[in-house]
């Protein structure tokens, strides 16, 4: 029996889960079933992970049919639901809040983000950890399987936020990121936020690093994306993100000292 978490709570994790894989997912029942199947297959023989849902206000079963399979599977799961649509960066940030693994793995819900590439993304992740604990690792959809009017909207977005923003990363749009919960949950919140995670992780002083990721063609459904809310109102989003980053200080602790028996726990 499915239980209900209101959204501001946060779950402490689990530090027995390595990963958390977190999918936004509004109306894609026809692609859910065949995504879990492989990030199960992908991440069974590398770590401990869980799947989390958040369906967005989803009207074709989306939810009953992650669950459904989540179980065929034997897969450690939850869903979160939301009333009504709220958006990615709302339906990614309930997933981080109530997620219990180590890293969290973003990935679309459209089945375009292949799971085979999760494993390369926590290798990268183990060998940044050395250098401190805040960092993103971002996909690069090299070889993109979107129509050519889509990926010139992407090609403009990108090269204006370089711009913009200077994050060193060539494709912001990719799903597929990782991000250690502690630093996911440092982030300030905001709608579309999702978009602007490298130059966000940057602005705590973390480091970004760039994995080459496999793209798909969608089977089912349709995209939510359109020119507008693709390109020019995130142009908005890019001047506030830089203001944000502007106006931050990094203070270093030059001294840390304790008294009294105790003080230190």
């Amino acid at each position: 029996m499915s239980s209900s978490v209101p959204f501001p709570e946060s779950v402490e994790p689990q530090h027995s889960l390595e990963a958390s894989v977190l999918i936004p997912a509004k109306d894609e029942a026809g692609n859910i079933g065949a995504l879990v199947t492989e990030i199960v297959a992908a991440l069974q023989p590398v770590c401990r992970f869980e799947i989390v849902l958040v369906d967005d206000g989803s009207s074709d079963g989306t939810g009953q049919v992650f669950l459904s399979r989540c179980r065929e599977l034997g897969a450690h799961a939850q869903l979160l639901r939301h009333e009504r649509s709220c958006g990615q960066s709302t339906a990614l940030s309930t997933a981080a809040r109530h997620a219990q693994g180590r890293y969290l793995v973003t990935i679309d819900g459209d089945g375009q983000n292949d799971p085979a590439d999760i494993p390369a993304l926590l290798a990268e992740a183990a060998r940044m950890t050395s250098g401190g604990p805040d960092f993103c690792v971002a996909g690069f959809r090299k070889n993109r399987r979107d129509t050519e009017w889509k990926k010139f909207q992407s090609k403009i977005a990108n090269a204006v936020r370089r711009r913009i923003l200077d994050d060193g990363v060539p494709d912001t749009g990719c799903g597929l990121k990782l991000i250690p919960r502690r630093t996911w949950l440092q982030l300030p919140y905001f709608d579309h936020m999702h978009r602007y995670i490298p130059a966000l992780v940057l602005r705590l002083g973390g480091r970004i690093s760039v994995v080459p990721v496999n793209h798909r063609h969608r089977q089912a459904g349709v995209s939510k994306y359109t020119a507008w809310n693709r390109v020019w109102v995130g142009i908005v989003d890019m001047f506030a993100v830089r203001w944000l980053i502007r106006r931050s200080r990094l203070p270093q602790v030059s001294a840390r000292e304790f008294a009294g028996e105790g003080a230190a726990e």
